[in-house]
């Protein structure tokens, strides 16, 4: 690997899942960790992606609106997300680099399969609570071992019907109070220091000049076409990783 290399690696990264979250309204940390962990360890890829996550996740929760009753909706998910990262993330950061490579990808392709699959759930009012809590466990756990809590959250969100505007306010909501306790434990660890925030502050010009394309090709784009080639790059990620 050359010395230029990582660099390309992070202005890619940074720019490709600006241009994907702008583009889909998701997916920000489901191409740039996979595409940062080609060059470094897992645990500095997340890191890397601290503060582009928190600021993009914080707009748009803001930007939509009606936080507090999204808060108390969803309040069931969100501590049991909290629990399961916390939980997960100690037991993470005792593996090597290959065994964080493997789960990465298998987060990766879990992304895949659902998004290709798009499961039509169906989940009552009555149901809500007790869903959302087993949703909350078991994106944390992925959460905890990847930061990729995105697939699981995001099929458990269209089987509760929500509209478009909704939909994206609710989704940033759980994507940044999910980060926080990610991050936290990585932070209590010292897996995250002034160094990284410095580099991650600096990811977030690439993150928004793609998020930016991705907002003004929307539009135009086949979004079917789109997806195939998002779907196709990640399952190539996911097996460079699995061979790294």
């Amino acid at each position: 690997m050359t010395p230029e290399l990582p660099w390309l690696l992070w202005a890619g990264a940074f720019l490709l899942g600006g241009f994907v979250k702008g583009a889909l309204g998701v997916g920000l940390p489901l191409v740039a960790v996979p595409l940062l962990s080609l060059g470094m360890p897992p645990q500095v890829a997340i890191a890397w992606l601290v503060v582009p996550v928190l600021v993009s996740n914080a707009w748009q929760a803001v930007e939509g609106g009606a936080v507090r009753p999204t808060l108390k909706r969803f309040s069931g998910l969100l501590v049991a997300q909290a629990v399961a990262t916390i939980a997960t993330v100690q037991w993470t950061l005792s593996l090597d680099t290959r065994q964080l490579n493997a789960m990465v990808a298998f987060a990766v392709l879990l992304a895949v399969v659902l998004m290709v699959w798009q499961p039509r759930l169906d989940v009552s009012a009555r149901r809500e609570h007790a869903c959302g809590v087993g949703v909350g466990l078991l994106s944390g756990m992925l959460g905890g071992v990847s930061s990729l809590t995105g697939p699981v959250i995001i099929t458990y969100l269209m089987a509760l019907g929500l509209g478009r505007d909704a939909f994206v306010r609710s989704v940033s909501v759980i994507y940044l109070l999910g980060a926080l306790p990610l991050y936290g434990a990585m932070l209590a660890v010292g897996h995250i220091g002034w160094r990284e925030l410095a580099l991650s502050a600096s990811g977030l010009m690439p993150m928004a000049i793609g998020l930016l394309a991705g907002k003004a090709l929307r539009q135009r784009l086949d979004d079917r076409w789109f997806r195939r080639v998002l779907l196709a790059f990640l399952v190539l990620l996911a097996v460079l990783l699995l061979l790294k």
